[in-house]
């Protein structure tokens, strides 16, 4: 059985050699409609959440920002980014994808579920397929709680990725999206990548056999947290092609506040 440290190896030694390759896949969201559809989604959720303040009143939390595209549309509204990722490559690969924007992004390397910000830092924390890849995500959500301000909303969108290596439903479902996939026109996401690798890191995963996101409602609402998913997200933020590609892996969106303080 591996350890928790050569999980955090592998899991590592991975992000960093696909770190040009997941960045080619965000210049492409960036350069496409994709980048206006993202940022309708998060500015109107955190409006909805903040009414009557300013972008630039508001501080936002990029967990797991990869090579950054969260964090660059997040500065391009005018908020207070702060973009953090546990691989350095990707974090190189983020500040080039940012370019003039670079400055107005503090970014730290840092462990998801280890953040060293003080209690309530934040009053959005954002975050897009990283929860799943994680060796203890409710050590996470715990973390993420943390540093939330009272009041403050924390926004994580992902998928039951990997759920096929546990489940013979999903193992069938994925089975018939690779052949859809075949016999359509659009491109295969898992094209150069190495998904050997990925999958001996996602059977080690925890969330991989966990239905989502009842698990994780569960886990947020025991940190006392007011919780609810949506699970047709994916409709507005997916293109043809990540439909295809993961039909029977919708991504949904876990929506959690944080209660205010009494008054």
């Amino acid at each position: 059985m591996r350890t928790f440290a050569t999980y955090e190896e592998e899991n590592i030694h991975y992000w960093t050699h696909r770190a040009s390759g997941y960045s080619a896949v965000n210049q492409e969201e960036l350069a496409t409609d994709q980048k206006a559809v993202w940022r309708g989604v998060i500015a109107g959720k955190i409006a909805g959440n903040h009414p009557g303040k300013r972008p630039d009143e508001i501080r936002v939390l990029d967990v797991g920002t990869g090579p950054g595209f969260f964090a660059i549309i997040l500065a391009e509204l005018g908020y207070q980014v702060t973009a953090v990722d546990y691989t350095a490559s990707m974090l190189e690969e983020a500040r080039r994808n940012a370019g003039a924007l670079a400055g107005c992004i503090r970014f730290r390397q840092m462990n998801a579920e280890e953040l060293t910000f003080p209690a309530d830092s934040f009053d959005v924390v954002v975050t897009r397929n990283v929860t799943w890849n994680l060796r203890d995500p409710e050590r996470a959500y715990g973390q993420w709680s943390r540093v939330l301000k009272p009041g403050g909303v924390l926004l994580n969108f992902d998928a039951n990725w990997y759920r096929y290596l546990w489940d013979r439903g999903a193992e069938q479902a994925h089975a018939r999206d690779r052949e859809n996939l075949w016999a359509s026109d659009v491109r295969d996401e898992t094209a150069g990548t190495d998904v050997s690798a990925m999958e001996a890191i996602a059977r080690q995963a925890p969330l991989s056999a966990r239905m989502r996101p009842g698990w994780d409602l569960g886990v947020l609402r025991g940190l006392g947290l007011q919780a609810a998913a949506d699970t047709e997200i994916w409709r507005q933020v997916w293109t043809r092609e990540e439909r295809i590609n993961n039909a029977s892996t919708p991504m949904f969106l876990v929506e959690a506040r944080k209660c205010p303080l009494p008054q």
